[in-house]
């Protein structure tokens, strides 16, 4: 079992700048893909970023891409999405989430586990 813990999520306004943190429970971090989801109000939960194992092929939304930076520190557990910026549409309850895997995984179904999610508000 891996435990996932959000957090740095907050009230911004348009143009400022969020680091998001993921912090995984166990010993077994470093052989997890890792990836990050948002979820509107009324909309599905949708892709953001992912990242393999070892912190290499990271891959975007094309809605983030050049602005959102996905980065991983195996020694601390911990995944990291630096998100620059920011516009009201990113505005989101955004999710990590893990599976035992040597690639990245781009769909919600790929995922064994969930964070509860940290609430990112971007006013215009």
């Amino acid at each position: 079992q891996v435990q996932l813990v959000e957090s740095g999520g907050g009230l911004v306004q348009a143009g400022d700048s969020l680091r998001l943190s993921c912090t995984a429970s166990g010993r077994t971090f470093s052989t997890y893909a890792m990836g990050w989801f948002r979820q509107a109000p009324g909309k599905e939960r949708e892709f953001v970023a992912a990242i393999n194992w070892s912190g290499g092929l990271p891959v975007y939304a094309d809605s983030v891409k050049g602005r959102f930076t996905i980065s991983r520190d195996n020694a601390k557990n911990t995944v990291y999405l630096q998100m620059n910026t920011l516009q009201p549409e990113d505005t989101a309850v955004y999710y990590c989430a893990a599976r035992p895997s040597i690639i990245v995984h781009r769909t919600t179904y790929e995922y064994d586990y969930w964070g509860q999610g940290t609430q990112v508000t971007v006013s215009s």
